[in-house]
């Protein structure tokens, strides 16, 4: 990826977690400072209860500075501190790919605000089990790939997945009301770059027409959860989470509608913090430094 240099310098973010120790945030910014670093953003967290420490930095450098050097340069601390950590261009677009089945309002949304740019992504592609949303699609200018899915053809299917991940260099797949369980094999694989967004009664009303069931049960409140995709199905790391509040006037389908704003704002912010480098992993939780 090409720096961006301007003429006040290269902004970057590094992003790193490793064991909690005294000292961290003083050798980060020593390393900054010593590498001609200026600050303009630090988020921190440190996990008491197991001894983790969670940090993302906001930095420019001088326009001639080399990123390539100041990665190799920042390798030796790492290694002392143990680090899991990334550098990368501060307000970079990630390339993403979006899947989806017959259910168009978080495409839709994402689509939007990746046109405005409200989303640091490119949407290089978007594939489907159905056709519904070809013509969306091809007239925001993006590839659209259909793939059917059935039991006997899954394995095929998700071959031709990861072929489209790697020709158009996918960062993150984003599954944006994806009526498809995807293997545990690929799961596995594409581990921290898969998002997936369902609505937040599970387990309570499983199955078709969760709201309708909600409406009988009578609930207060409805909401949707983004999560990083896991073997575990509908149970992977949140991301980001949205609750709306709703009374007795509310029918099926006012549930419905109210649902699908949480559904959109859920996914967008959780897209938008990954790829932001706010969104760190760590087993089976996420620490988003916002």
């Amino acid at each position: 990826m090409p720096e961006n240099k301007g003429a006040a310098g290269t902004e970057q973010v590094l992003t790193l977690d490793c064991p909690e120790r005294p000292g961290i945030v003083h050798a980060v910014s020593g390393f900054l400072l010593e590498h001609g670093g200026d600050i303009l953003d630090i988020k921190q967290f440190g996990d008491r209860r197991h001894g983790h420490f969670f940090m993302r930095v906001h930095f420019v450098v001088p326009a001639e500075a080399s990123v390539a050097k100041l990665r190799q340069s920042f390798e030796p601390l790492a290694l002392d501190h143990g680090m899991n950590w990334k550098l990368d261009e501060h307000g970079a677009k990630r390339r993403v790919l979006v899947m989806v089945s017959k259910f168009g309002h978080c495409l839709n949304d994402l689509l939007f605000r990746a046109r405005t740019g409200e989303l640091p992504v490119e949407i290089v592609a978007v594939v489907s089990n159905h056709l519904d949303h070809q013509r969306l699609v091809e007239w925001h200018g993006i590839p659209f790939f259909h793939i059917p899915v059935n039991p006997d053809t899954k394995p095929q299917a998700e071959a031709k997945l990861l072929d489209l991940v790697d020709r158009f260099e996918v960062e993150l797949v984003v599954l944006a009301r994806y009526m498809q369980v995807l293997s545990d094999s690929l799961a596995t694989r594409m581990e921290g770059r898969v998002i997936n967004i369902h609505h937040s009664f599970l387990p309570s009303f499983k199955g078709a027409k969760p709201y309708h069931q909600a409406y009988e049960k009578g609930v207060k409140t409805v909401g949707a959860t983004a999560h990083y995709v896991n073997a575990e199905l509908d149970e992977g790391p949140i991301i980001a989470q949205q609750v709306m509040e709703v009374d007795h006037t509310y029918g099926p389908e006012d549930l419905v509608a109210a649902g699908r704003d949480t559904e959109c704002k859920a996914l967008s912010n959780a897209v938008k913090w990954h790829c932001e480098g706010r969104v760190i992993l760590h087993g089976s939780r996420t620490v988003v430094l916002r």
